[in-house]
């Protein structure tokens, strides 16, 4: 198996997909369509994800976004697709030096800024094309609730939970893994879907390193380089690999039977080659992370451990958490864990360098995913998915609700990229594309 790839979505599907960027428009097209613009509706097919007409009489964004990245990247907007430019981020899995937010979380107000009298759920009707209430409608006709960011485009082609989405750093390609046991290969100049890697069993997490792209399946991980298309396959793994991390030159990968084996790269091979089993877990490892020289790693047995990277022991296990422990994100100085006991818990170190919590964010419902990004204005954002099948928007170190995506099944799958992008998966096999914008600001 190469990535030259072969198959892909059909002609039609490519056409749609671009047309909802705004791509095969001449500069005449562009024109009339600007001009017409503000008479123009959306289109509620587009809306609930499935308009097959191309071209379409409607609009295939929503009327009061703004043009995707007109003030991120200089006018790299949707008619190139959704390519954007990199950005610096604390949350680079390594403790910063900046102290100042210690003590500090959860200090400005109960984080429900967004709720205030609104219904927060989607309308079923509205997403089915026919709701007729309009704007007295008590519930949501949006995917998204708040300021901050606007849906750019959807990828359309899974059929089951996306897993895993991967933009490795420089490249013009997107990647997408799904329980469909499928990866997609998307151009993000034009939205199009490139190909369709069929890898012989569910994708369980997918991560990208470099040009290296990573994919957790049962008993194997598969390893491809996007630039000499090298193709491995790691074996060792007992179950599904849920979760994967690269740090200190090595490769982690958290399986079904508890265990996190351990590969380092061979230069000379040009290989990848087994290096240890860490196996204290009890039941399967379900999330991992690396920061400060650590890493740490989340089960289904409830614990957090964590792990010096120079020894590969085990030298604290955190048991704060109720449930099952199912994302970790490092940030500055501070751990961030998430579990199915509705609980966001931050973890800082003690003077005898052990780690212990200091805020506790509670919901209402399981937590399943954390990604961290960062604002327009370069503060830093937590994304944080639920088994409601919405992600919530969270101001650092407040913890103040700034806003909400909605989906129509769980969201599994976050994943950053260049110039304000973030991507969602979710249980229906949707891809999201989503754009940070700015937020407007009262005038005096």
């Amino acid at each position: 198996m190469d990535l030259d790839y072969n198959g892909g979505n059909s002609t039609s599907t490519n056409k749609r997909v671009f047309h909802r960027l705004g791509g095969g428009q001449s500069a005449n097209d562009t024109s009339s369509h600007n001009h017409n613009q503000q008479n123009q509706k959306v289109c509620y097919h587009w809306r609930a994800g499935r308009c097959n007409r191309f071209p379409c009489p409607f609009l295939h964004r929503e009327i009061s976004a703004p043009p995707p990245h007109a003030a991120v990247n200089g006018g790299v907007g949707a008619k190139r697709g959704f390519v954007g430019n990199d950005s610096s981020s604390s949350f680079s899995g390594r403790r910063g030096n900046n102290s100042n937010s210690l003590g500090r979380f959860g200090n400005k107000g109960d984080g429900r800024g967004v709720r205030g009298g609104s219904v927060e759920k989607v309308c079923t009707y509205w997403v089915q094309g026919h709701c007729n209430r309009g704007d007295t409608c008590r519930f949501l006709h949006s995917w998204s609730l708040g300021d901050g960011f606007s849906l750019l485009t959807q990828l359309e082609g899974h059929q089951k939970v996306i897993n895993g989405i991967a933009f490795p750093s420089g490249s013009d390609k997107l990647y997408t893994g799904s329980k469909d046991e499928t990866v997609r290969v998307w151009d993000c100049q034009s939205g199009q879907c490139m190909g369709v890697i069929n890898v012989g069993g569910e994708v369980g997490c997918m991560i990208s390193e470099g040009p290296w792209i990573f994919v957790g399946t049962p008993n194997v991980v598969k390893a491809w380089n996007t630039q000499t298309n090298a193709d491995l396959s790691l074996t060792g793994p007992m179950g599904q690999v849920y979760t994967l991390v690269v740090g200190n030159d090595l490769l982690f990968a958290g399986t079904q039977d508890g265990s996190i084996l351990v590969w380092k790269f061979n230069a000379a091979t040009y290989n990848f080659e087994p290096a240890a089993s860490l196996n204290d877990h009890k039941m399967a490892v379900v999330s991992l992370v690396v920061g400060a020289n650590r890493l740490y790693s989340g089960s289904m047995d409830h614990s957090i451990k964590v792990w010096s990277l120079e020894t590969l022991q085990c030298v604290q296990t955190l048991k704060d958490h109720t449930s099952v422990v199912m994302s970790l994100l490092c940030w500055e100085q501070f751990l961030l864990s998430c579990s199915l006991d509705q609980t966001i818990k931050v973890w800082a170190a003690t003077e005898s360098g052990n780690l212990e919590v200091t805020y506790t964010h509670k919901e209402e419902h399981g937590l399943l995913t954390l990604c961290g990004m960062h604002d327009l204005e370069g503060k830093p954002i937590l994304l944080c998915s639920s088994n409601d099948s919405s992600v919530h928007f969270f101001d650092l170190p407040s913890f103040t609700e700034k806003g909400k995506i909605f989906a129509k099944q769980e969201i599994r799958a976050i994943q950053t990229g260049p110039g304000g992008l973030f991507f969602t998966g979710d249980g229906t096999g949707q891809v999201r594309v989503w754009n940070s914008v700015a937020v407007p600001t009262a005038t005096t």
